[in-house]
């Protein structure tokens, strides 16, 4: 039997959005108020998913010590309290909430094995959620 397992969490950083490739009145016209040039930050709440079998012993999909201490040291630990600007990450570009959301999956997927990641969902306000991939949100369906 496959189930689904979504663990969220809390980390926050400020980000500026602004691309060299734009003049700075490109950059204003695109990214208005996001493009401040002290930056701005979020609370942002990342939601991580993961499937598989259930363990007949367990009764788990995979241990949530594991998921907690991945999700931590690979994407909390890294990004909370910073300027993801300063991230490598970022180095060339725009550090946008759509791209915060496609380099946590890639960090989570290439370091958690004991269940499938399904999809990360990052949430910068109320309003505004994104999610990767994509395909995960609608091949079940």
């Amino acid at each position: 039997m496959r189930a689904y397992l979504s663990r969220r969490y809390r980390l926050s950083a400020s980000h500026r959005l602004n691309t060299a490739a734009f003049t700075d009145e490109q950059n204003r016209a695109v990214y208005g108020k996001c493009n401040n040039p002290h930056g701005h930050g979020h609370n942002y709440v990342v939601e991580v998913t993961v499937g598989g079998p259930v363990n007949a012993e367990t009764g788990m999909v995979c241990d949530l010590v594991e998921l907690d201490t991945c999700v931590r040291k690979e994407v909390v630990e890294r990004f909370d309290h910073t300027n993801l600007n300063l991230d490598p990450l970022f180095q060339d570009r725009v550090p946008t909430t759509e791209n915060l959301c496609m380099e946590a999956y890639r960090l989570l997927a290439a370091a958690f094995d004991k269940a499938e990641l399904v999809r990360v969902r990052v949430e910068e306000t109320s309003n505004n959620s994104f999610e990767y991939p994509v395909d995960a949100l609608f091949a079940k369906r």
